[in-house]
């Protein structure tokens, strides 16, 4: 889809966006406060089994914030993926009878995630308040990380959603792909702890990229490493561009084959 297609249908692309918000919580007692809840969970069990048990260094930074800077991003890429690659296949009405751009479905799951990673950020600011870190200028560089985390999110749902039109093995590939992913990514760790060595190869890894910029800019009052940053930001602009252009190949045949 072209750009000035997206500005024509930005209206079609919000109102599906609220509606994925709407189903996500439909039903559910605590509703939107879940995008809260999930990542306070996972820092609360992480700083007890990594900071007080395994005792994983943090670079001087309190465990709560260190694994909260991580797992928020995340979150939201876990999020974004695990609703935008199903998107085509739990939408079959609309996909084989009505027209529209079928790019709009998973977009949709993207921008619901990235709603929730914004409120969900709320708890990041309480805990900076609590631990009495300042922010400082460099944090002006947030939506600079933010882009291309929402492109590889974005990225990552197109492919797989057209993907799964065609091999709905991809449900199963997505949970481990992310659960192995999670694991190579510095959310539990620093990567000091990466050697030399396998460095290079690590940094393939936008959202490793990603994550060390956000605890940079919010976390170490510093400037992004803009060689990191600028790795992580074209690695995440090709897998945007690889699974546009996988997406419009095959947009022809989901009709066909769903």
């Amino acid at each position: 889809m072209s750009s000035l297609g997206l500005v024509h249908y930005r209206d079609l692309l919000w109102i599906w966006t609220l509606r994925e918000i709407r189903v996500r919580y439909k039903q559910s007692v605590l509703g939107a406060a879940w995008a809260i809840l999930q990542p306070l969970a996972l820092m609360s069990m992480f700083t007890l089994v990594f900071s007080y048990i395994a005792r994983i260094p943090s670079g001087g930074l309190p465990y709560p914030l260190f694994s909260l800077s991580g797992v928020l991003p995340w979150t939201f890429l876990a999020t974004s993926v695990n609703f935008g690659v199903p998107s085509l296949i739990n939408n079959l009405t609309l996909v084989t009878k009505t027209y529209f751009p079928r790019e709009i479905l998973p977009m949709g799951a993207i921008g619901a995630g990235l709603l929730d990673f914004v409120v969900a950020s709320s708890i990041f600011v309480v805990l900076l308040i609590w631990y009495r870190i300042p922010l400082t200028v460099h944090a002006l560089w947030v939506p600079a990380i933010l882009l291309p985390q929402i492109l590889l999110a974005l990225g990552v749902a197109l492919l797989g959603s057209s993907l799964s039109v065609f091999y709905r093995d991809i449900r199963f590939v997505v949970p481990l792909g992310l659960q192995l992913w999670f694991y190579a990514t510095p959310i539990l760790y620093p990567m000091s702890l990466i050697p030399d060595k396998l460095l290079p190869i690590y940094m393939l890894n936008p959202m490793a990229g990603i994550i060390n910029s956000y605890r940079d800019v919010l976390l170490n009052g510093l400037p992004p490493d803009l060689g990191v940053l600028g790795l992580a930001m074209l690695t995440s602009t090709l897998v945007c561009v690889i699974g546009m252009i996988v997406f419009k190949h095959l947009e022809q045949s989901f009709a066909d084959s769903i």
